[in-house]
């Protein structure tokens, strides 16, 4: 049984409860297209599917994303994160999370997040059709 560093081989969760490893993720300009290979990949999972992926954090980020096919859960593994959601009638809902926490961006809800000094968080999402839009 090969075994696989989730930080760079993100895992996607599909029909039939399958668990199919992923190519190594790029940490650089490739990234929306390993993202646009991925949704090909296993696009007839539609909805259900979930990709599960680890990112660590030195920085707040750059941008905000959407999941419109479902709800995304967020945990954080360690350091200190603040889930930035930004609400359909105005405003913006604050959430820190510290190691062992959790929090969920409901489907359709654009969100980014600010880091206190350095994070991972653990990502499972819903990513079909994610859209992204600068900060």
């Amino acid at each position: 049984m090969p075994k696989h560093l989730l930080e760079t081989n993100p895992i996607h969760l599909g029909m039939g409860a399958s668990a199919i490893p992923q190519p190594e993720f790029p940490r650089d300009e490739r990234a929306m297209q390993w993202y646009a290979d991925y949704s090909q990949r296993h696009e007839g999972d539609g909805a259900e599917g979930r990709l599960v992926s680890l990112f660590h954090f030195s920085e707040n980020w750059t941008g905000w994303e959407m999941h419109p096919a479902g709800d995304e859960v967020v945990v954080c593994i360690s350091g200190r994160m603040v889930l930035i959601q930004e609400l359909d009638e105005g405003g913006f809902a604050q959430t820190v999370l510290e190691p062992g926490e959790y929090a969920v961006n409901p489907a359709g809800t654009w969100h980014t997040a600010d880091i206190e000094g350095e994070a991972t968080g653990l990502f499972i999402t819903a990513g079909q059709g994610t859209q992204h839009r600068p900060r």
